[in-house]
């Protein structure tokens, strides 16, 4: 992890309360490489011994997306899944149906693309999402072999978010 993301997981949007609860939501994100619903983090907050309520995630989280830290997707069913924006800003992802693993993609064409229908109909501040899903190489054979249901752990886990903020 880079310094300057090291040091982005003190805050979570300017005037939020800082509480250890959702410093404890923030780093645990900050460890997770794939995106994770609200009750997956809260779990693995549980799991490692941080008292945390589902509600206090979901307002860490809603707080956090509203302040452009996080990416946001949904899943198959619709979930949310969540997962720290880079430095470097906005991404779209391409994610794996079956384990959830998930590829930053580039689209620069998507993001040009949503400019000129903002400039071509008078529209500013154009937002847009992109969902983007397929099967993974791990997951490929699984799901050749025609198995519905081919989600394995994925194999990185948060760190332990009960660490210190750096």
């Amino acid at each position: 992890m880079s310094g300057a993301a090291a040091g982005r997981t003190d805050t979570v949007e300017p005037g939020a309360r800082r509480t250890r609860q959702r410093t404890a939501v923030l780093q645990a994100l900050v460890g997770f490489r794939d995106f994770i619903s609200a009750q997956a983090l809260c779990a693995l907050l549980t799991e490692a011994g941080v008292s945390v309520g589902l509600s206090t995630v979901y307002r860490t989280l809603r707080d956090l997306e509203r302040a452009g830290r996080l990416d946001v997707v949904r899943d198959e069913t619709g979930e949310r899944l969540y997962r720290e924006r880079p430095e470097d800003g906005h991404r779209h992802y391409l994610i794996c149906r079956c384990c959830g693993r998930s590829r930053a993609v580039d689209t620069e064409v998507v993001e040009a693309w949503a400019d000129r229908i903002g400039e071509h109909t008078g529209f500013t501040d154009v937002e847009h999402t992109l969902e983007l899903t397929g099967v993974c190489a791990g997951c490929a054979p699984s799901a050749q072999q025609g198995e519905t249901s081919c989600r394995q752990e994925s194999p990185r886990r948060p760190s332990d978010p009960r660490r210190s903020p750096r």
